[in-house]
Formats: structure tokens, sequence, C-alpha cells
């Protein structure tokens, strides 16, 4: 009789959804459809948007190296430089034949006074003032000439002294010490990882999708990349090539990654491979909070809670994961309730089960 008594006060509990030995309530949600993106996942290639290889701009043989491969180097740090003893001489004659430009203008333009002072007192003829005024011009002409042979000669010795364009890290050193360099000889490559892109190639079927997402986007995400960890980022800036690959017919897009990234995109190298979707779309989908689903070895769950207050554990076949749920592909429908805290849910379930073992040892017994 007291075992009987016993069932029917447990059965009126759990037809409540309270559970006798649970100290608090169970804090549930439900499986519900929402709307969200639709993504064509695509594998991309990480690159780094600064690219570079420092060429020499003169002649001259390598006199110093100052970084090598795998040296981080800042922007207008000094690579390497050439031997300049015959820039230096070039730019003391430039600067001697300026001071010579200079001294036969001045005295051409002593010579053009006294001529014209001669002329007004009509002391001269007309062709020795003629000869005066061209010498003049001539002398000007000469001093515009000496000026700009020293900026070049001064230009030319500034070449001697490679230095980085931007700050980054050397990914390869083309010249040795005692080499000769000619304008154009690679120096050494560099790459650059304060500002990154993601290339795709996408196939021609998609573009239109991503062509229209793009031009009705009004800034909204219309690319995402995942990173290690399952972090994600969202971006609107994106390039589709207009023209398709021969070969395979795709079309390359390339996604521009955050400026500033922080401490997200440090793991991320130019070479990479990583996970790339497209906006293509929306459609209704089945989800659940990410704090309900169970990983256990090689099953995945949710506790499921009924209505009259039972546990369950159920498998289920997730989908994408989304940043605070997942897609539940299998396993559950739609206003289902799960439970958010699956230790809690498990106890409860563990004693739930204990119960119902008791209580089938105690009528068996009676």
């Amino acid at each position: 009789m007291r075992s009987i008594t016993s069932l029917a006060a447990l059965a009126a509990l759990l037809t409540f959804g309270v559970h006798p030995f649970a100290a608090e309530p169970l804090e549930t949600a439900l499986a519900s459809y929402h709307t969200l993106p639709r993504e064509y996942r695509l594998d991309g290639v990480v690159e780094a948007v600064n690219r570079t290889t420092v060429s020499a701009q003169t002649q001259g043989q390598v006199q110093e190296i100052f970084y090598d491969v795998d040296d981080f180097v800042e922007k207008d740090a000094l690579l390497a430089r050439l031997k300049d003893t015959e820039h230096r001489a070039r730019v003391n004659q430039a600067e001697a034949d300026l001071k010579s430009a200079t001294a036969r203008l001045q005295q051409a333009k002593d010579e053009h006074e006294r001529v014209a002072g001669l002329y007004r007192k009509k002391n001269v003829s007309d062709s020795a003032m003629d000869k005066a005024t061209a010498d003049l011009a001539s002398a000007q002409a000469a001093l515009d000439a000496a000026t700009a042979r020293l900026e070049q000669a001064r230009e030319q010795l500034a070449y001697t002294e490679i230095r980085a364009p931007y700050s980054g890290i050397v990914t390869h050193r083309h010249v040795e010490l005692g080499e000769i360099a000619s304008p154009g000889t690679p120096i050494m490559s560099g790459i650059s990882l304060d500002e990154l892109r993601v290339t795709v190639d996408v196939p021609q079927s998609i573009i239109p999708a991503i062509r229209r997402s793009h031009s009705d986007a009004e800034q909204k995400p219309l690319a995402r990349v995942y990173l290690s960890g399952g972090e994600m980022i969202e971006t609107s800036k994106i390039t589709v090539f207009p023209y398709a690959d021969l070969g395979s017919n795709t079309f390359k897009v390339r996604i521009d990654l955050p400026t500033q990234p922080g401490d997200r995109l440090r793991a991320l190298f130019p070479g990479m491979f990583v996970k790339t979707s497209f906006i293509v779309g929306e459609k209704s989908e089945l989800t659940v909070p990410r704090k309900a689903v169970v990983h256990r070895s090689e099953v995945t769950g949710v506790y499921v809670v009924g209505t009259d207050g039972g546990v369950h554990f159920r498998q289920v076949r997730l989908g994408r994961a989304l940043p605070d749920a997942y897609v539940v592909l299998a396993g559950l429908t739609a206003d289902e309730r799960v439970a958010l805290d699956p230790i809690a849910a498990g106890v409860l379930l563990k004693e739930q089960v204990q119960t119902r073992i008791d209580a089938a040892g105690e009528n068996g017994h009676d």
C-alpha cells in the first residue's frame, strides 16, 4: 500500500514538471525554426595585401645587408646598402658645376646691367645689347641644368640605400655581399601581416546570387571566414573578378579582412587554407542553443524535457554552427523543450531512473 502511495505522489510531481529530488527547476528552451542566411561554403587561401620585391634602382656593389629571411622589418628601415663611392663623386662634381654656373650667371648679370646702362645712353649698338641679353639667358639655362644634374646625382646616391616600403617580414633574400646590382635587380622580398585578405574560386552558378546580395547588401555581411576554435569573421567587403578562369570556369572572389583584427587573426598567415562561406539567400532552419548540446565521445545529443517533467537523452545530427546556436538536421522537432544545463539534466535523469528502479522493486516486493 505504501509503494502505491509513493508512485502516485511521484506521478503527480512529474506531471507538473517538478522532480521530487530537484533543488530548483530545470532551465529549458524550445527547439524552434528561425530564418537564417543560406550559406555556400568553399575553401579559400589567405594572402597578404602588401607583398613586394624590393629591387635596386641604381648600379653598385652590394656592400652591406642588414636583414635576412624571417626577420621583422620596420617601415623605412635600411635593408641593404650599395657601394656609393662613384655616386658621391658625381654629387661632388654636380655641386662644383652648380657653383661654376652660379658664378657665370652672376657675371652675366653684371655684364648685362653694364651694357644696358651704356645702351640707354646710346653708347653701345643694338647687337651688343642683344649679345648681353643672350649671354644672360644662356647663363641662367646653364644654372638650371647644373641644378637638375645635382638633384639627379643626389637621387642616385639615395638609391644606394635600399629601404623597406612598409613594416613586414622578409621572405626571400636575392643577393649576397659583393654582388653587382643593376637597376631592376631583386634585393629582398617581404610581406606585411597588417592587412590580409582571402581569395576563393567560386563556381559560376553561385556568382549571380553573390552579385545580387552585393548590390542589395547595405553593409550587411556577405561573406564569412571561419577561424580555428569556432570563431567567425563577417564582412561585406568583397570583390568579384569580372572574368572566369578558362580551365575551371570559376570566378575569383576576394574577401578583405579587417585592417585592425586584434587577437582573432594572429593565427592567420599568408598561404593558409581557411573555410569561407557566402550569403546567397535565406531559409528556415531548426535550431537549439549551443549550451544545450552535449558531445560524448562520438555521440552528440541533447536532454529533452517532456511535458510530464521527464528527462530523456536524445541523439541529434547537427548542421552548421551559429554564434549562439546549432542547426539541427535530425533528431528533434519544433517546440520540443531541451535542457540548457546538461550537467543538471544528467543528474536529474539518473535520479529519475533510480526512482523508477526503486519504485519497481518495492512494487514487486509488495
